[in-house]
């Protein structure tokens, strides 16, 4: 097979590699750009009407926490009514500690918004990007791996597991984190582990959530409860490394008796659990996420903490800004992937990288010590927290995706 050119090319066709999909086509149109995605899993496109027709959502869905800012970014996208069929509001966020008094609430009231975010089960957001991905001119290489990449001086070149070639101006690194591409490249990770890890699973509550999304902070460390269509609730339960196979050998009932212990009654019973998936945790940052020809989004550059709901929205706010840097490169009649681009592309992305990653990782730390005089310290700035109106008010503009 010969060699094909494109223009831009984007390893990894998951949830952050089709947002930058869709994000392009405005480019792709007014502009002719070749955009080339190579996906390892086979993925069927469905047309709009199939997608609409045939979703069965399923009780054991992962989900995750969308933003209000994100939201914006879809509909800009044009996805979000799709999207928003099966999105639940969060209204009101509710962060308290273990054992202490103290509580905050962040409430979409307040901030005379419709809701601080949504919670929306992967797969249906993969559904709706790939149908709108279908409508595309794009090169799909799928079931493909990338064999080998080799820098060349205007990009670099791509060898894919089923025979094609393809030699890219921008290659886009959206493929996770344990792809080993970016470390083929000599991109270096710093990884911190957490010594913990994520129990996810779906539950059925016994009263209404009412959008309610929890976060609760205790010793052995952070659970969340995030509301879903119906009494379901999305489960991210923190263990330290090594005892979340005790909580995951338990029978249904007693793994919610467990978790009823632990959480207490605010969502009344807890009445059914799906199936269980553990995690380990590390946060996990790239040296480089930018060079000429090279662009490294999504887990690929960062892989932070769940409980925190920040991890998406940041790789999707990296989708956008990639967009915009590429955009007005284009206008100055600079092509994908060349050094200003990518270095103005980096300079959009530093900041708010480095602030949710420090909000993030310091949130998760400081609520993992376990010092009584701490924890009193604690207590006392959620409550003072709670009446604080200009400080909460802060902190639910980070939470929504709008400040940066």
């Amino acid at each position: 097979m010969g060699v094909t050119t494109v223009d831009i090319a984007i390893v990894g066709g998951g949830l952050v590699g089709a947002s930058l999909g869709c994000a392009l086509a405005p480019l792709i149109e007014r502009h002719g750009l070749r955009v080339a995605v190579i996906e390892a899993a086979p993925l069927a496109t469905p047309s709009r009407s199939d997608l609409l027709e045939a979703y069965q959502p399923s009780f054991d869905v992962r989900a995750s926490a969308i933003a209000l800012g994100s939201r914006w970014h879809f509909e800009a996208l044009g996805v979000w009514p799709d999207l928003a069929r099966e999105a639940t509001a969060i209204e009101t966020i509710h962060v308290s500690e273990r054992g202490r008094l103290g509580a905050t609430r962040l409430t979409a009231r307040e901030m005379q918004a419709e809701a601080l975010g949504y919670v929306m089960p992967n797969a249906w957001m993969g559904r709706v990007l790939h149908a709108r991905l279908g409508e595309l001119e794009l090169d799909w290489q799928c079931p493909a791996r990338v064999e080998s990449i080799a820098p060349q001086s205007d990009g670099h070149r791509l060898a894919l597991s089923n025979g094609e070639t393809l030699d890219a101006g921008l290659t886009v690194l959206a493929d996770g984190s344990r792809s080993g591409l970016k470390e083929r490249l000599g991109i270096a990770s710093q990884t911190t582990p957490y010594e913990q890890s994520a129990l996810i699973a779906t539950l059925e509550v016994s009263r209404p959530h009412r959008g309610v999304a929890f976060e609760r902070f205790a010793p052995d460390g952070p659970l969340a409860l995030l509301p879903l269509t119906g009494n379901r609730m999305e489960l991210i339960w923190t263990h330290e490394q090594g005892r979340e196979q005790a909580t995951l050998a338990l029978d249904d009932a007693a793994f919610l008796a467990r978790l009823q212990a632990a959480f207490g009654e605010r969502v009344g019973r807890f009445r059914r659990v799906g199936e269980r998936h553990v995690y380990p945790l590390s946060l996990v940052t790239a040296q480089e996420t930018a060079r000429p020809g090279l662009a490294v989004l999504g887990n690929a550059a960062h892989s932070l903490h769940p409980v925190a709901g920040q991890g998406f929205n940041l790789a999707l706010r990296g989708v956008m800004d990639l967009v915009t840097a590429l955009e007005a490169g284009l206008a100055n009649g600079q092509g994908p992937g060349e050094m200003r681009v990518m270095q103005d592309f980096e300079a959009r992305r530093e900041r708010d990288r480095h602030n949710v990653i420090r909000f993030s990782d310091g949130l998760i730390r400081l609520f993992g010590l376990d010092h009584p005089l701490l924890s009193h310290a604690r207590a006392a700035g959620l409550t003072g927290l709670n009446l604080a109106g200009p400080l909460r008010r802060t902190l639910a503009r980070r939470a929504m995706g709008i400040e940066r």
